[in-house]
């Protein structure tokens, strides 16, 4: 069960609940967010919710029988809504845009790309500081100087940075020069660092586990949101299966399954998706008629001289067209 508490109700009504919780046989685990106060019961035993309803200091009382309770849909029927400040919204009903390049280069790529972005009224700009490389070899990001002169480019420009945490020592260092966290897909299972994002108050964004299952993506979910931190949004970027034809194996189905099962935002990743350039564009599309609340997706000038995810990366000419047909598909959505 799912107990949400009155805004500053004292601890010894709040130690009343949990007693009277705990003498049904339920564990209790209290949660405090940025946005309120719960507590949580695990148990199997039958019983009357206006038994526990009625105490005061009770604001709602829900019965969810997912394991992931906080990130279910069953309590919280309105949707998450995510904002970024300076009226970056990311929400239900919306389309929000995340574009940039898979590693952040260079002063003269930033300024290129923000360009870019400005002039297509994209207000969010993605990009890698630290970049978890399969091979030791490849170049792994410029690391917290690379951030720094990112984020002094991006402010100037009104434009909202999201990038990947890589590991709990980044996240102090990272603070004040991002809007948004992203956890990548090898890092979706490393639960100290969920847990830690748990106690900050900025947003993040879980990528889907490179062979991991959408219960699996919402158990990582329910870790963030359990230590204190509600303001998370779920990424489908596609899974590893034994097709070779593309990078991954690109769930959409996996769209309209998490919409239906959480209310936190659920973001596309096209590029991570399929890996190929030719098809980021019909891939994205799709992902926005399954139902997708956005799209984060690669883009480079000169995607050839990349210094990394090339083959999958679109150039600014081609992420001016998607752009304008991402807009035109949702609108197309939403009228359906």
């Amino acid at each position: 069960m799912i107990i949400q508490l009155q805004t500053g109700l004292p601890q010894d009504k709040k130690e009343r609940i949990i007693e009277k919780v705990n003498a049904l046989k339920y564990k209790t685990t209290e949660v405090n967010t940025q946005k309120g106060d719960y507590i949580i019961g695990i148990g199997k035993s039958e019983f009357d919710i206006r038994e526990i309803g009625q105490i005061p200091g009770i604001s709602d009382i829900h019965i969810v029988s997912d394991d992931y309770k906080l990130v279910s849909r069953k309590w919280k029927v309105n949707p998450t809504s995510i904002d970024l400040g300076d009226g970056v919204v990311i929400s239900e009903g919306d389309m929000a845009i995340m574009a940039g390049p898979c590693s952040i280069e260079s002063e003269e790529q930033i300024n290129k790309t923000i360009e870019h972005l400005k002039a297509n009224d994209v207000r969010i700009m993605r990009g890698g500081v630290y970049k978890p490389r399969s091979s030791p070899y490849s170049f792994r990001g410029l690391g917290i100087e690379g951030l720094k002169q990112w984020y002094k480019a991006a402010r100037e420009a009104g434009i909202k940075i999201i990038t990947e945490v890589m590991q709990v020592s980044q996240i102090e260092e990272m603070y004040d020069y991002i809007d948004v966290y992203q956890v990548g897909a090898r890092n979706t299972q490393n639960f100290n660092l969920l847990d830690e994002l748990g106690r900050v108050d900025k947003p993040v964004l879980i990528k889907r586990g490179i062979s991991g299952t959408i219960d699996e993506l919402l158990y990582s979910a329910e870790y963030v949101f359990s230590a204190g931190n509600e303001n998370l949004m779920l990424c489908e970027r596609g899974i590893r299966t034994y097709e070779r034809a593309s990078r991954n194996t690109m769930d959409i189905n996996a769209i309209p399954i998490l919409k239906e099962k959480t209310h936190l935002p659920v973001i596309a990743d096209p590029s991570h998706g399929i890996g190929i350039r030719d098809y980021v564009e019909p891939v994205a599309l799709a992902c926005i008629m399954a139902g997708a609340d956005g799209v984060i997706y690669e883009t480079h000038e000169k995607p050839n001289e990349a210094f990394s995810d090339g083959q999958q990366t679109l150039n600014f000419r081609d992420s001016e067209k998607l752009i304008a047909k991402i807009r035109k598909v949702f609108e197309l959505r939403e009228s359906l």
